[in-house]
């Protein structure tokens, strides 16, 4: 496998993106083969992930939001790549990048191609894996009902006008959460299962997330009727609301809700009445700053 050789799978919507095309260029410039493959329609991220294992890439880049993130690295997974991955966040939460450290400049970003790659989990239910986050209850109905044209014009402030707009539609969900040594049965507002630690345009859900512990952290927001009036804080700062999360960090953990669970896996919908949520261990490669807070850093 020829190490020095990448390539960046890069979002439809990135193609005139003047900013990628330069840093691709300075890339090139020092040395590295650099190709670049779009993706334009559902399977194209495993197609150029197959691509790069039969062409001897040592390197793939996923280029795009979230939700291309998740895609490529899901890919990756399954084709059973053992290239690293580069993170180029293009989209308009970015919000693993940003809980990483992963610059949101785009020639900074691609730079960490030079940068060590570190073995880090990922997420996996059913035979979905995810890169971020999944999350349930109120915040995810904000997310998936966030506009792309509100997200243009508003960015990441998007997502907080649509969760104020839509306050009173607020409703708990009644669910059971069991894992090893715990077990939480209650209705909520907001679920994480977090590999990362927000989600939805920069709420903090799994504040001590790593990815390369072997374990998901787990943040429950109760609803109690005196927790109802406070989610105005959770979708504008979170003042006042950490000390009412239920919190636990476990290598697995299942979820069974009677009436059926709304979810957002890194952007990407998913809804059942009974799920299981697994850690996978050191599954991927992926280069991250050596100051990453993601990362379990000896004391």
């Amino acid at each position: 496998m020829t190490q020095r050789k990448a390539l960046l799978i890069l979002h439809g919507k990135q193609a005139m993106n003047e900013q990628v095309r330069a840093a691709v260029s300075g890339m090139r410039e020092r040395g590295w083969p650099l190709d670049v493959r779009l993706t334009w329609e559902a399977g194209d991220a495993e197609r150029l992930v197959r691509e790069a294992l039969s062409g001897g890439y040592g390197h793939v880049v996923a280029g795009g939001g979230d939700g291309t993130l998740r895609d490529v690295a899901e890919a990756m997974v399954r084709v059973g790549s053992s290239a690293s991955l580069v993170l180029l966040p293009l989209g308009t939460a970015n919000d693993f990048a940003r809980s990483a450290g992963i610059p949101l400049d785009v020639e900074q970003a691609l730079a960490l191609l030079e940068a060590p790659a570190h073995a880090i989990d990922l997420g996996q239910v059913g035979d979905q894996v995810f890169l971020n986050m999944a999350t349930g209850g109120f915040g995810s109905q904000v997310t998936a009902n966030t506009s792309e044209d509100l997200k243009k014009v508003l960015g990441a402030a998007a997502y907080l006008f649509t969760g104020l707009s839509r306050f009173s539609e607020l409703s708990a969900a009644s669910v059971v959460l069991q894992g090893p040594d715990f077990l939480w049965q209650g209705d909520l507002l907001a679920l994480g299962i977090g590999n990362g630690r927000q989600a939805g345009g920069g709420h903090v859900l799994c504040p001590q997330a790593r990815v390369d512990d072997g374990l998901l952290d787990i943040s429950i927001l109760p609803a109690p009727q005196e927790v109802v009036g406070t989610l105005r804080s959770l979708l504008s700062d979170g003042l006042g609301l950490e000390n009412m999360f239920v919190r636990a960090r476990l290598p697995w953990v299942e979820i069974k809700s009677s009436q059926g669970l709304d979810l957002n896996l890194d952007g990407e919908p998913l809804q059942s009445d009974s799920l299981r949520f697994e850690a996978l261990a050191s599954a991927l490669r992926v280069h991250l700053p050596a100051d990453s807070p993601l990362l379990s850093h000896p004391d």
